[in-house]
């Protein structure tokens, strides 16, 4: 996000996302505010602000695609609205926007702040811009999964405690919540599947060179690992509540250290392509 229009359009992205983060704050929260919530000015709102943030996400270099952290983490957080704002034509997801936009709002300012990193990479192969879509993909849909583990638990804490704020009062059942939460890790953990098993497998055609036994790649399997055994879990022995929450959130954590951590200590700490 180095050139003018590249950064012009995120600077707006991130301007609408910050405005769309307080209006559901507010509304979440009870604030007073001089306008009611319009689901159809909500929805062309947001899609405005993927439009934005589109914009600012295409390659205008001559250097090829930058793809380092903040450009890998802006995609999925652009990928990951996209998703929400799809599913809220079908779905009830009040509480979700709640936390989601606070979070596009850093994912287009890491975007911004973190340097351009190219890769080097044929991506005139068609299996690679495969690959590295399913993988967003897949990491977009485990986000949402990991956000609505957190609602789980934040309602479950409440009911228990029969404390309900505005907040609470405002989130679907706990059951639609969990059976929106196995739906999203069903096809989050297919992608996931997909793109661990043709990186390990197809790793020298993909890439030019074999699969390394590197931190990411085992923080990878050991997240797949966790994900497979949770639908295992779920499809044998009806697992459901605290325990699919924490599976979920912890198979989520170990796919955040394989790709943000990796990446992390490569880019910026290291200086290196990751």
């Amino acid at each position: 996000m180095t050139f003018p229009f590249a950064s012009l359009t995120a600077w707006l992205a991130l301007a609408a996302y910050a405005g769309l983060s307080w209006h559901f704050l507010a509304h979440a929260h009870g604030w007073s505010i001089p306008w009611r919530r319009a689901l159809h000015i909500e929805h062309l709102l947001v899609a405005a602000a993927l439009a934005l943030h589109f914009l600012a996400l295409l390659p205008a270099n001559a250097h090829g695609l930058a793809f380092g952290l903040g450009q890998s983490l802006s995609t999925v957080m652009w990928l990951t609205v996209l998703i929400y704002w799809t599913a809220s034509f079908f779905y009830k997801l009040d509480g979700l926007q709640t936390c989601l936009m606070p979070m596009a709002v850093l994912g287009v300012v890491l975007g911004l702040a973190l340097p351009p990193a190219y890769l080097a990479y044929d991506f005139h192969q068609p299996a690679l811009l495969l690959h590295i879509a399913v993988s967003l993909l897949a990491y977009s849909l485990l986000l949402i999964a990991a956000i609505l583990a957190v609602m789980m638990l934040v309602l479950d804490r409440a009911l228990h405690a029969k404390r309900f704020s505005p907040v609470i009062r405002q989130m679907p059942p706990l059951l639609a919540l969990e059976r929106l939460l196995f739906q999203v890790l069903w096809a989050g953990f297919a992608l996931l599947t997909l793109t661990v098993f043709s990186g390990v497998l197809f790793s020298e055609q993909l890439f030019g060179r074999p699969v390394a036994l590197s931190h990411k790649t085992v923080f990878a399997l050991m997240s797949w690992l966790i994900f497979a055994a949770l639908m295992w879990g779920r499809w044998r022995h009806g697992w459901r509540g605290r325990l699919a929450v924490r599976w979920t959130l912890a198979g989520f954590v170990l796919l955040l250290l394989a790709y943000v951590g990796s990446k992390f200590v490569l880019e910026v700490l290291l200086h290196r392509m990751g």
